[in-house]
């Protein structure tokens, strides 16, 4: 048994649905260029999902100095090649169009501010956690509504590490004013978010949206929820 006094959370797809942005976005993005340059609109948004994807799985601290804007471009040059486009201010616009409609989306899971009103009730601070870029997360934070809603927001290029560093789990429950032994991590990135709230010291439930296994030969997290309105009781299981 522990108190948990601190609670993290990720923020893409544990707050909020960012594959359905994500996909939804990118889709539009690349039924406009099909009508436009007449090539297969689902060849264009594989293309684009595969390079993003490819994108943030390798992320490290050096491509934190990058500006995502800059990045997003990139990704849909790559994109666009592979469907026989080679066109960079095609891919500037796609960038920029990408980046406005994913706002469309943006709105949090059902239960989330309950959630997190009712972990505030228990007198426990919150935090976001997240892997992102300031560039993009501080207004997908304000738009989503959660500013108001946490204690802190940990960016990664802000405070220049990424999960799954335990340092930058405990740099988190320091800045909360408590301890890994009294905190409590949630989200949905088994490599990310358990394993380096597991190597940290902290209580780990994992918000299996997906419906994924744990990974073989691995420590499991402490809880494990489907929804985010299963958290307040996986933490007072602690």
């Amino acid at each position: 048994m522990r108190t948990i006094d601190v609670v993290l959370f990720d923020l893409d797809d544990t707050l909020h649905d960012d594959t359905r942005a994500f996909h939804g976005a990118a889709e539009e993005v690349a039924r406009e260029i099909a009508a436009a340059r007449g090539i297969d609109a689902l060849s264009l948004k594989q293309a684009y999902v595969a390079e993003a994807e490819g994108f943030w799985h390798r992320l490290d601290r050096e491509q934190l100095r990058t500006k995502l804007s800059g990045v997003r471009a990139q990704l849909w040059g790559a994109a666009l090649r592979r469907v026989g486009i080679d066109d960079e201010a095609t891919a500037r616009e796609s960038a920029y169009r990408y980046n406005e409609y994913r706002k469309r989306y943006f709105e949090v899971f059902p239960g989330t501010f309950e959630v997190l009103r009712t972990l505030r009730s228990r007198g426990m601070k919150l935090g976001i956690l997240t892997n992102g870029f300031s560039e993009t997360h501080r207004e997908k934070i304000d738009l989503l509504r959660l500013a108001d809603k946490v204690d802190a927001i940990f960016i990664a290029d802000e405070v220049g590490m990424l999960k799954p560093d335990p340092l930058l789990f405990v740099h988190a429950c320091v800045e909360l004013g408590s301890s890994p032994r009294h905190g409590a991590m949630v989200g949905d990135r088994y490599d990310r978010d358990i394993r380096g709230a597991l190597d940290a010291g902290m209580y780990a439930v994992w918000l299996n949206v997906r419906k994924e296994r744990l990974p073989p030969g691995v420590p499991p997290p402490q809880a494990t929820c489907e929804t985010i309105l299963d958290v307040p009781a996986a933490l007072e299981a602690a």
